[in-house]
């Protein structure tokens, strides 16, 4: 496990690729942060931290790849819910909104390790980065929203702005541990309070975007 390895020790191992980004991904949120060192990732996979560059280049390559693993369940959500015919816009809405939640909670660090990448990367990186995960939800919140506006079950709302009110509390609620353990004498997120703040979160944004009768 320590980092002087030569060829052999670092050719590929089943399933160490996964390993790493899995104990990357633990550190991550057991610490509430988005930087890890190769040497508590060595140690706690019990894998040689050459892996790293093995398989991902550098350590910010394997941030990136990170990312990649955990921004692919919201994207491929929301298209999957695009797709569906026999969902209304509402319906459809809640959803999502529900699996963001799921998602931060499983993923607290998810929002903050992107704008980090973002913020690290060059501008033609940076772009690549938002194009990938951040323009596919632009669009997919404009054509939902479109949708429920259409069938007069939404009031229209800019959807730009919509993206930073479901991922602000969604990555706010998940990111700020510090608040809870000082403030409500709580430190664990715990299953019963995701489920809590899920139902919470969705009825909250869907008051504020469903049509107003009368």
């Amino acid at each position: 496990m320590n980092d002087n390895t030569n060829g052999a020790e670092t050719a590929e191992q089943p399933g160490a690729r996964d390993l790493l980004l899995a104990t990357a991904s633990q550190i991550m949120r057991e610490g509430d942060q988005v930087d890890i060192s190769l040497s508590e990732l060595s140690l706690r996979s019990g894998l040689n931290s050459a892996l790293v560059k093995y398989y991902f280049g550098n350590k910010a390559g394997m941030l990136r790849a990170l990312l990649d693993r955990d921004m692919v369940s919201i994207i491929r959500s929301v298209d999957a819910l695009l797709a569906k015919d026999d969902m209304s816009p509402e319906a459809k809405l809640r959803r999502h909104i529900g699996k963001c939640i799921d998602t931060y909670y499983a993923y607290p660090y998810l929002n903050r390790l992107l704008m980090r990448l973002v913020r690290d990367s060059d501008e033609a990186e940076a772009r690549s980065i938002a194009d990938k995960y951040l323009t596919p939800l632009g669009v997919a919140y404009d054509r939902l929203i479109q949708a429920g506006v259409t069938t007069g079950t939404f009031r229209p709302v800019d959807a730009q702005l919509f993206y930073f009110t479901v991922t602000g509390a969604a990555d706010r609620f998940f990111s700020a541990r510090l608040v809870l353990r000082h403030c409500y004498g709580q430190d664990t997120l715990t299953e019963e309070l995701r489920d809590r703040y899920r139902e919470h979160t969705v009825d909250f944004i869907m008051a504020g975007i469903l049509a107003r009768k009368g």
